[in-house]
């Protein structure tokens, strides 16, 4: 794919919230933390571009977690006091949702006022979030009706952020690799493998679009420890997404299997670095992961980033500003021993 150049060095959107911004969270006054999201997102695009991302997000920064884009702006669902185990405040779903404006399309439009680099914006995929908030005799039939009106929905959110100039989406769901793992652990998930697949690949089907568009999914945090190749492959074809954002921070035969089960025609995204220490990869030790993917598949459609976000909860950031600095450094130059000087 040509214009792959384009998105070389990636992020998965979230970043570790600034002090300012999470005491004025806590404080509760909506006015004051509206100022103060401006402030940080503004901050936040200078911060990327003189990292030399070729991308730019708001961080995620006026979202508690990264499904807020749609619980926050989408009716039909409840907060509840549970909490899982994953940190994540737990949501239900009591009613078909339904949209109440745009989700994300006004910060987009702020990072394109900031910047000329390509804004990115990460959402959570639909089967995530019915696998996740589904729950029987609370309104809604089935984990995939509910799916397919979330997709409805994001799919409509995707056709207003490319038509306001966003260039890269990404939507994430963590269940996903764990379902083509050769023994798929029982997660959280209330959607089968295929229901799953059909949900996501209802979002990401856009007819005509802008060229150098390019839609990502984000499958999971981690490689499972071994790969069902043929699942694997089913997701791949199943999903029509342009770049799959992959873990590939372990080394492990999983990683590349993962990459390997790629079909030709598509990006992928190598997530060349641990987003949860603060230990920096050796570069040589990346490098050869990353030949490792040359003898299969061509780096040309190729681009790197962490392994996944530094902050997907806004209160529980997985490594301190100054450690996601030097991993996004680390990222940058990963990119240059790469690809050159192209962008």
């Amino acid at each position: 794919m040509a214009d792959t150049f384009n998105y070389r060095i990636d992020h998965h959107g979230s970043l570790v919230r600034p002090a300012e911004l999470t005491i004025a969270r806590a404080a509760g006054d909506p006015e004051a933390l509206h100022a103060a999201e401006l402030q940080a997102v503004q901050d936040v695009v200078v911060y990327q571009r003189k990292l030399r991302s070729t991308v730019v997000t708001d961080g995620d920064y006026p979202r508690e977690d990264f499904r807020g884009a749609v619980l926050d702006n989408v009716s039909g669902f409840r907060r509840t006091d549970e909490t899982g185990p994953d940190g994540l405040v737990r949501w239900v779903a009591e009613s078909l949702p339904k949209a109440n404006g745009p989700l994300l399309a006004d910060w987009a439009a702020r990072l394109a006022e900031l910047t000329v680099i390509a804004p990115k914006v990460s959402l959570p995929s639909p089967a995530y979030l019915a696998a996740t908030t589904y729950q029987p005799g609370l309104g809604v039939s089935s984990a995939r009706e509910l799916g397919e009106a979330l997709a409805e929905i994001i799919q409509a959110e995707i056709a207003l952020l490319v038509a306001k100039g966003v260039r890269l989406i990404q939507l994430n769901n963590p269940l996903l690799l764990d379902l083509v793992a050769t023994e798929p652990s029982p997660g959280p998930g209330a959607l089968s493998f295929e229901d799953a697949l059909a949900v996501d690949a209802l979002a990401v089907r856009l007819g005509q679009r802008p060229e150098g568009v390019r839609i990502g999914v984000a499958p999971g945090w981690a490689a499972p420890s071994a790969v069902d190749t043929a699942r694997a492959e089913r997701l791949y074809t199943a999903v029509p997404a342009d770049r799959w954002i992959l873990p590939f921070d372990q080394g492990t035969d999983a990683e590349l299997d993962l990459v390997r089960a790629l079909p030709e025609d598509r990006d992928v995204c190598l997530g060349v670095v641990d987003a949860t220490v603060p230990e920096l990869e050796d570069i040589g030790t990346v490098m050869d992961r990353i030949d490792a993917v040359g003898e299969f598949k061509d780096v040309e459609d190729a681009a790197v980033s962490p392994s996944r976000g530094f902050a997907d909860i806004a209160s529980r950031p997985l490594l301190s500003a100054e450690d996601q600095h030097r991993k996004l450094v680390l990222v940058e130059t990963i990119a240059r021993y790469c690809w050159g000087n192209e962008f």
